[in-house]
């Protein structure tokens, strides 16, 4: 009886040391900035935006010495050819109930409908707008991790692409300023997932670096949303 007390005691002890083990490797992870609830350690599936974050290459900041923005071509440069602006396509893009003052072209007015930064709607009208158009990764940014060794034609397609640009409030995206994913994220907390995989998706699409803090803040935050995916555009 003694024997077989002493065999279950030690089987007891194994399967409970094992259970810890379970607990380390395995368990819960604990909320990250996204906001997400705590879920399954977040690991990256195959083509999601938290792969191809761990995958950007990563070097210091450089100097901004000899930033402007005439760097990036004239603003809202008609890009693709449609004979509108691109800060128009970008209205028409994002706000509901649009309307015009030219033809389809020239957005008057609309509604921006759970602004990605702050998840209030916000009214669109030309002359006295709240909304602003922001570069999803700034062009400060962008000029310290690699643009300043572009040429103008890719620093301009930069500026302009519809992947880095989305209608926003404006006072705070004037708050946020060229703030990288280490120094700022909207105060909306769903919204952060996406805001960092689209953040991946230009500097992956440009070649542009990220630095150690900025790449562990990007994993981070999609370590809570592991199958999101890089938006495309």
């Amino acid at each position: 009886m003694i024997r077989t007390r002493l065999v279950l005691s030690a089987a007891t002890a194994a399967a409970a040391a094992l259970a810890l083990a379970g607990c380390k490797d395995g368990g819960l992870a604990a909320p990250d900035a996204s906001g997400a609830p705590a879920g399954p350690a977040g690991k990256a599936a195959h083509g999601s935006a938290l792969a191809a974050a761990e995958a950007l290459p990563v070097k210091g900041r450089a100097p901004k010495t000899g930033y402007e923005r005439e760097e990036f071509g004239s603003a809202w440069s008609d890009t693709d050819h449609n004979h509108c602006p691109t800060r128009d396509d970008v209205l028409k893009r994002d706000l509901r109930n649009v309307q015009y003052d030219k033809g389809d072209c020239q957005v008057a007015s609309g509604t921006l409908v759970r602004d990605p930064y702050t998840g209030t709607t916000v009214k669109f009208v030309r002359g006295h707008s709240k909304v602003d158009i922001d570069h999803v990764v700034a062009l400060s940014d962008a000029w310290q991790k690699g643009a300043q060794q572009w040429d103008k034609s890719r620093r301009t397609a930069l500026a302009n692409d519809p992947l880095n640009l989305l209608a926003v409030d404006s006072s705070t995206n004037r708050s946020k300023g060229d703030g990288d994913t280490a120094t700022w994220l909207p105060a909306y907390k769903p919204s952060r997932c996406g805001y960092v995989a689209r953040q991946v998706a230009v500097k992956k699409k440009y070649g542009l670096w990220v630095t150690g803090a900025e790449r562990d803040a990007m994993k981070r935050v999609l370590s809570g949303c592991p199958k999101e995916k890089l938006p495309t555009g």
